[in-house]
């Protein structure tokens, strides 16, 4: 496997637009393919499998993991923007009415116990407003009005993604501790999802981004979140054993759906969209010496994107993950133009991105 090589590192702003942009183009394709079993994908697409947004004659849509991973930056930087006026914020509380926000926008209600939230400027995208599957935990999780917690989490037994494909702004956010970008989005899992697996796996996602944003390399910051799972004293083996499997399967390059599934799940669960998304990334670098139509972070982005999502499984979340990352490393100069040309509302997407930007950089 060759190390990926730069030109010069991405700025933060670069970063913070290539993870959501990124995210939701994975997303978006994922969406296409999500409920289909791999031999209906190589049936309607052929033998690859579906590897760009040319193949959708009808168009794509992101689905509820983008439509949530904005309402997560949204609730980071309400949380951003009381700390800048100096005034001091509980930002699971913050995140909490953003969801709840989102919930709305659901058609679905956390009834008279829950706080009603005050609009703001995301709330009037109604493109956020579409029904795309939303994952039953969250929603479960939500409408009980209850402010779930790490001590006290709703949806105890719960463990499905829902967690980890919302979870890749905690670590955009720049000045902040390895510790303190874990911990808060593994407490912002608990407002939906009790299991350990699923607090741990998005609170490893947010610390691989984190340790992406900060320079790390892929297979540094791999290697280093897998190291860190390993020691988590809370009872979730599935999340260090799947990912040591994605960086095994990794140094094979890239196998056949089959064997991706039977090896590290179909995604369905966080750790298991964790691993997909990771090993699509690492199995797919790119060698710098065999040329190519396209500058190396895009055939980066475009091989492993279609890798995240061809397969027998939870397609958006997979390919969003691998999309998430892959923005957060290269920044935007990974996208693919003809792709981001064919995103859904990429005006909102932008908008939020800017929002962050502005809380973390004072950029405006």
């Amino acid at each position: 496997m060759s190390i990926e090589t730069r030109a010069s590192a991405p700025t933060l702003k670069s970063r913070i637009n290539g993870c959501l942009l990124g995210g939701a183009l994975g997303d978006s394709l994922g969406y296409a393919v999500e409920f289909d079993e791999i031999d209906e994908i190589r049936r309607r697409f052929g033998a690859q499998g579906l590897t760009g947004f040319a193949e959708l004659p009808d168009g794509a849509h992101f689905s509820d993991d983008t439509q949530m991973t904005l309402y997560t930056v949204d609730g980071l930087v309400e949380a951003l923007e009381w700390a800048n006026s100096g005034v001091g914020a509980d930002v699971n509380a913050c995140l909490w009415l953003a969801y709840l926000r989102w919930l709305a926008t659901q058609g679905e209600d956390a009834g008279p116990a829950a706080p009603a939230p005050q609009p703001r400027w995301i709330d009037g995208n109604t493109v956020l407003h579409q029904r795309r599957h939303p994952g039953k935990a969250c929603i479960s999780g939500l409408a009980t009005g209850e402010m779930g917690t790490s001590v006290r989490p709703v949806n105890p037994e719960s463990k499905g993604c829902g967690t980890v494909m919302r979870s890749a702004p905690f670590g955009l956010i720049p000045h902040i501790t390895p510790d303190a970008v874990y911990k808060l989005s593994a407490d912002a899992a608990s407002l939906t999802h009790g299991h350990p697996s699923a607090r741990q796996s998005a609170g490893i996602f947010s610390l691989l981004i984190h340790r992406l944003v900060t320079g790390e390399s892929l297979q540094e910051a791999a290697a280093g979140v897998a190291a860190h799972a390993a020691t988590l004293t809370d009872v979730a083996p599935e999340l260090p054993e799947r990912l040591a499997a994605a960086l095994r399967l990794a140094d094979k390059g890239a196998v056949a759906p089959e064997e991706v599934v039977s090896t590290l799940g179909e995604g369905w669960v966080a750790e298991e969209a964790l691993a997909v998304g990771l090993y699509a990334v690492l199995a797919t670098i790119p060698d710098p010496a065999a040329g190519g139509g396209d500058p190396l972070p895009v055939r980066h982005f475009r091989a492993a994107v279609a890798l995240a999502v061809n397969h027998s499984g939870d397609s958006d979340s997979t390919g969003s993950v691998a999309g998430n990352i892959l923005g957060a490393y290269y920044g935007e100069d990974c996208l693919p133009g003809e792709w981001l040309e064919a995103l859904e509302a990429p005006e909102v997407i932008r908008g939020m991105a800017d929002q962050l930007v502005k809380v973390t950089t004072g950029e405006g």
